[in-house]
């Protein structure tokens, strides 16, 4: 084979003027993906490795995990964290494996799209969660949530 025979390389990307998303988006994994591993090892470690370990999980267990402010904030840091980090790796997939201009926009959009609803269900959950909704006096909520 010789040099002929080769394809040309080709033209390097010009890069336009303005804020380079690739780089923030490169830096953001790098970023998260350190927060991600303190933020699951420290939630792996408060409901796995205390107390009771994993006989300790059950409603009320995260019912009372999500009465404390702490907790909220943490897993909500998690969701945001790993929602965004998972959806900006997709979207580097589909930037390098789909040739199609209009396929790839499609495929980006409801990548964002989809994970901006879950990041949205998520915060709501976390911040409105009530164990109380619902309950009756067969349920064995009722005196906890009755306060007698």
């Amino acid at each position: 084979m010789t040099t002929a025979d080769l394809a040309a390389p080709r033209t390097p990307y010009v890069r336009k003027k303005g804020v380079n998303l690739e780089k923030w988006g490169w830096l953001y994994m790098r970023a998260s993906g350190v927060l991600l591993i303190i933020l699951i090892f420290g939630h792996l470690f408060s409901n796995l490795l205390t107390n009771d370990g994993i006989h300790q999980i059950d409603f009320a267990f995260v019912a009372g995990k999500l009465a404390s402010p702490f907790w909220q904030w943490w897993d909500v840091a998690m969701l945001w964290l790993a929602l965004i980090h998972g959806a900006n790796g997709m979207r580097t997939i589909v930037n390098d494996y789909v040739a199609t201009p209009l396929i790839r926009r499609i495929l980006v959009w409801s990548l964002w799209t989809s994970a901006a609803f879950l990041i949205l269900l998520g915060t709501l959950v976390v911040f409105t969660f009530d164990p109380c909704i619902g309950v009756n006096e067969a349920s064995v909520l009722w005196e906890t949530c009755t306060g007698a």
